[in-house]
C-alpha cells in the first residue's frame, strides 16, 4: 500500500531519524564501490549528523513524513548566492522507494527555491547511482556545461524561471 507523505521542514527532533536514513540510503550505491568506513562507520555517522544539524538549524531541511509519523525521506539544499540553490541531499528510505515519496520532496523543494526567488539549481550526483541519475534526468536536470564533473560526482543543473 502506498501511503501519501507529508512534507514539512524538519526540527532537530528529527534528527535522531535523519542519520540512520541517509546512512542506509547512501548503502545502497556506495556499497561495494568505496570502502565501508568511508560511509559507514561511527566517524562518518557523527559528521553527517553533525552536517544535518546544521542544516536543520538554518531552515534548510524538508521532511516526508508517513501519517503514522514515521520519516520517509529528507531533503536538504542551501542558497549559494544570488539566484543560486544547490541541492545537497535528498534520500528515500530504501524500503519506501517508487512510492512517490522523492518526486514529493523534489516538487516541495522547487516550489520554496522558486518562492526566494532561485533562478538555478545544481547538485552533484554520484556517479555510480544509476537510480538517482535517472530520476533527476526525468525531473529536466542536465550536465553543467560549466563543470560537469566533481571527482567522481556528476554535476547537474535545473533552471527554475521561466519554466
Amino acid at each position: 500500500m502506498i501511503l501519501p507523505a507529508g512534507i514539512r521542514p524538519a526540527v532537530p527532533a528529527d534528527l535522531d531519524a535523519i542519520t540512520p536514513l541517509h546512512a542506509e540510503a547512501r548503502a545502497t550505491y556506495y556499497r561495494g564501490r568505496i570502502p565501508d568506513h568511508l560511509f559507514d562507520s561511527a566517524a562518518e555517522h557523527a559528521r553527517t549528523g553533525e552536517g544535518w544539524a546544521r542544516a536543520v538549524e538554518r531552515g534548510d531541511v524538508l521532511c516526508a513524513v508517513l501519517p503514522d509519523g514515521e520519516l520517509a525521506g529528507v531533503a536538504a539544499y542551501r542558497v549559494d548566492g544570488e539566484g543560486t540553490v544547490t541541492l545537497t541531499q535528498l534520500h528515500v528510505a530504501p524500503a519506501r522507494w517508487r512510492h512517490g515519496i522523492g518526486s514529493s520532496l523534489h516538487s516541495a523543494c522547487l516550489a520554496a527555491w522558486r518562492r526566494a526567488g532561485m533562478s538555478t539549481a545544481r547538485l552533484e550526483v554520484y556517479e555510480h547511482n544509476e537510480r538517482a541519475r535517472a530520476f533527476y534526468a526525468a525531473r529536466g536536470w542536465a550536465p553543467d556545461p560549466d563543470g560537469p564533473r566533481a571527482g567522481a560526482h556528476l554535476v547537474l543543473t535545473l533552471r527554475l524561471s521561466g519554466e
